[in-house]
Formats: structure tokens, C-alpha cells, sequence
């Protein structure tokens, strides 16, 4: 019996090799081929005592939503100006239908109040506040399938902030 086992402990630990390895792969993917979307932020309190420093973000595109109307899970579709900055357009449940021009991207709503697009925080070195202060727009690579990923904060000219 005791053989079984370490091979059934070996058999799940390669699994989950083989699982994080393809996270990973598939999130370089997306930082690589991904469509840079500028989401425009909401202001909230930067600081954290138990954590460090950090910014949580909240988009102006979960603003006045009618949650009872929308589902739980979706995705938010988004139509992006000459900038690249994200105008919300509608939300629905499936990747289709989708227009020429939109963008998805996946959200979930754990409550009546908020909506997650994914990167609800940013964290970054102590005492740098001062410096990501400045930040109006989230950039986040998107996908076809509505995946996001956080890459940077920008400011009101649309730089990256470094």
C-alpha cells in the first residue's frame, strides 16, 4: 500500500506542476498578444496597515449599474476610443453577441454593491504613494475570452507610471 501512495502523492504533484506551468504560460501569453485597455479609475483610500502600501482600484465602468438586471457573471463590454481608453457599453452573460469593435472583458459580482473586473488592487513599494497619486487610468491586457490582466497604472496623459 505504501508504494501506491507515494505514487498517487508523485502523480498529483506533477498535475499541479503541469496546471501552474500553464497558468503561467497562458498569463505571458495575454502580457504579450493582449489589448492594452486604459480603464478609467474611481478614487479610493490608498493605504493599508495590515498590508504596506497599495491602491484599490474600482472602475468608473462599474458605476451605476442596475445589478438587478445583469448576472452574476458576465462580462462587460467595452468599445475603446482612439486612446484605447474603455467605454462601457452594455453587460451580458456570454462572450456573444459581440459587435465590431467591442471588447470583453469577465467580471463577477459577489454582492449588490460592487462588481470585480479582476484587478481590484495594485500594489506597490512603500512610500511611493505620493507618486501613483497621480494615476487616472488601470491598463490591463484583455483577451478574446474576456481575460484581463493588470499591467501598470497610467496618468492623465496616458504615461505609464514607473
Amino acid at each position: 500500500m505504501k508504494k501506491y501512495k507515494w505514487i498517487i502523492v508523485l502523480l498529483n504533484l506533477v498535475l499541479l506542476l503541469i496546471y501552474f506551468n500553464h497558468s503561467i504560460a497562458k498569463k505571458e501569453e495575454l502580457l504579450k498578444d493582449g489589448q492594452l485597455v486604459l480603464l478609467e479609475l474611481a478614487p479610493v483610500d490608498p493605504r493599508s496597515l495590515m498590508q504596506g502600501d497599495y491602491m484599490a482600484l474600482r472602475y468608473k465602468i462599474s458605476e451605476n449599474i442596475d445589478f438587478d438586471n445583469i448576472p452574476k457573471r458576465g462580462y462587460c463590454v467595452v468599445v475603446l476610443d482612439k486612446d484605447d481608453r474603455a467605454n462601457k457599453v452594455r453587460f451580458q452573460k456570454g462572450l456573444t453577441p459581440l459587435d465590431k469593435g467591442e471588447h470583453l472583458i469577465e467580471y463577477t459580482s459577489s454582492d449588490k454593491w460592487n462588481i470585480n473586473i479582476g484587478a481590484e488592487s495594485f500594489f506597490f513599494q512603500e512610500g511611493q504613494a505620493e507618486r501613483y497619486e497621480k494615476a487616472k487610468y488601470g491598463g490591463v491586457k484583455i483577451d478574446k475570452d474576456g481575460n484581463s490582466l493588470l499591467v501598470g497604472l497610467y496618468d492623465e496623459q496616458l504615461r505609464k507610471i514607473e
